[in-house]
């Protein structure tokens, strides 16, 4: 058979039900050999929102999404995406096309080193030049994408080989496990959190996978260990669990660094240096010790020095932990419970407030009463990510998704695509700064045509609020980030879809439930307010202070 069918034909084998992209010239074997196919190729307006509802898949499934390209500038486009995946997690592989490598068929034109472009934001990046290697690479890339860590890989496919004959030869695909950490590191870490006085658990990202919640649910009602969770970790038990402190938003002066300063011991359950820090460990003596529970051996970082690692498979090495401790007389969560009340008072305080345009702590409460509790949010970056990481409560895991690790604007609305699409029963709402949207707003093209039902919420303020945010608080006059957007319900309608531009709090709930228990692609165009964000999120979050 042609190498390229060999590909899909491997492809297949993996479990593969979408691809993601926009083919080329040098994709048309690759293309017809998808023909008759059960994988389904969603053709989109852009490489990069490709790249991104592929990664979105991996992370919602656990299994590799897959997304194509065309050579030169195709492939150049999956590079954000590329790191996107790679830095958050996420199981992806991206394919793409070469010009012919046997010989010469337009001189150099096009012809980028995609394969080592790739390397540095990719786990495994190569060239197929054999096509009776394609079954190996693709396992091997599986494989690679799926382990912990999770990320990205890269094949790049020439012409000339796509279109060789080969021999048909598939790889069984096995199941991978973890071993459970040693016997030794699991009694190491029972005798520091016996002898702490205050210790405190945080979930990170890499706990969000099936068995660990689970695990970790366990582990907090046994011991009555008060946790908080990093953006990317949260959901992965309950937020309104009356044991969680809430989401460390900032690396600094938020609510939960009163706790965290407190605490003589951070056990660490599913956290790395990549996404950005939940908190700083200050290497002096007496200072909070930390347990680096992972799949994964701890990165040196100058803020973060694990004094233990517990490496494994996590859910396992958890619940060892809950059934071996000791819960002591000793342990004093008094001031914790005290955060807890406070945290709560705070973070709702503006959840009714009436003034328009709308404060993001009264869009995050309205979109968290329109939403069920399965539903799921996705979020672009930008300055609201912070009040929706602080002040949205999720009941379970990847309700809420966004990207604290490369942290790119132009994903949100493709995550919500792709979310969708995996679970076309939930309610989907993506959430937009007006800047993040219209990097990958062409999208709304591919919505539409997909037949998604799907609301797009655009908090505008006419900037990219959050740099302007940033450039306030550094002391410099407002300077060159304002915008002159178009008419997004328009712009909407240009696509097909459905616009809205409510002009009242009260008018935006309305609006918002019709959207979302409606037919289509809706988008709304909500006013923000931002003005509150420096005396809140700046001036009245000094830790030291916060809690009597």
């Amino acid at each position: 058979m042609k190498a390229s069918a060999l590909f899909v034909k491997a492809l297949e084998n993996e479990g593969v039900e979408y691809i993601f992209g926009i083919p080329g010239e040098e994709n048309l074997d690759f293309l017809d050999s998808m023909r008759e196919s059960n994988i389904k190729l969603i053709l989109t307006r852009h490489e990069q929102g490709a790249g991104f509802m592929a990664a979105t898949y991996g992370r919602l499934t656990g299994k590799v999404g897959v997304c194509l390209a065309t050579l030169g500038p195709g492939a150049t486009n999956f590079v954000t995406s590329a790191a996107y995946a790679q830095l958050g997690g996420m199981p992806i592989l991206m394919i793409t096309g070469q010009k012919p490598i046997k010989k010469s068929k337009q001189g150099r034109f096009q012809i980028i080193d995609i394969v080592n472009l790739m390397k540095p934001v990719t786990k495994y990046a190569k060239q197929v030049v054999n096509g009776n290697n394609i079954p190996s690479m693709v396992r091997e890339a599986f494989k690679i994408a799926t382990a912990e860590r999770p990320g990205a890989v890269h094949i790049e496919l020439p012409e000339d080989i796509a279109a060789e004959e080969c021999e048909d030869n598939i790889y069984a695909v096995n199941p991978v496990r973890y071993p459970k950490a040693d016997a030794t590191s699991i009694e190491d870490a029972v005798k520091m959190i016996q002898n702490a006085k205050m210790p405190l658990v945080l979930v990170g990202a890499g706990a969000n996978r099936t068995r660990i919640g689970d695990a970790l649910k366990d582990f907090v009602n046994s011991t009555g260990i008060p946790f908080f969770s990093t953006q990317m970790g949260k959901g992965v038990i309950d937020d309104r669990h009356e044991l969680c402190l809430g989401t460390a938003a900032l690396s600094a002066n938020d609510f939960i660094h009163c706790a965290i300063d407190r605490a003589d011991l951070i056990i660490n359950v599913g956290h790395d240096v990549i996404e950005k820090p939940p908190f700083f460990m200050e290497n002096e003596e007496g200072s909070t010790k930390v347990i680096h529970l992972n799949f994964f051996p701890s990165e040196v970082d100058d803020t973060y020095f694990p004094q233990l690692d517990v490496i494994g498979d996590i859910a396992s090495n958890v619940t060892s932990l809950t059934e071996t401790i000791k819960n002591q007389n000793t342990w004093e969560f008094d001031y914790f419970k005290r955060v807890v009340a406070e945290v709560r008072s705070h973070t709702t305080k503006y959840f009714d407030d009436t003034r328009f345009p709308i404060l993001p702590q009264r869009a995050v409460n309205t979109i968290r009463q329109t939403l069920d509790d399965e539903d799921i949010l996705t979020l672009d970056n930008g300055v609201y990510k912070i009040w929706f990481a602080r002040n949205y409560d999720c009941a379970a895991p990847n309700t809420l998704l966004l990207d604290n690790a490369l942290a790119t604007m132009g994903a949100g609305l493709p995550s919500a695509m792709a979310a969708k699409m995996v679970h076309p029963e939930k309610k989907v709402i993506a959430v937009c700064g007006d800047g993040g949207f219209m990097m990958n707003s062409q999208e709304m093209e591919t919505a539409v045509r997909l037949g998604l039902n799907l609301t797009v919420v655009i908090l505008n303020d006419n900037a990219y609020g959050m740099i302007k945010w940033k450039q306030s608080g550094m002391g410099f006059d407002n300077f060159g980030l304002d915008l002159g957007n178009p008419d997004f319900v328009k712009y909407a309608e240009a696509y097909g879809a459905h616009g809205h531009r409510p002009s009242s709090c009260e008018e935006f709930e309305k609006t918002l439930t019709e959207c979302v228990n409606g037919t289509g692609v809706h988008l709304i165009d909500l006013a923000v307010d931002y003005s509150l964000n420096h005396a809140i999120l700046n001036d009245l979050l000094d830790s030291k202070e916060c809690i009597i």
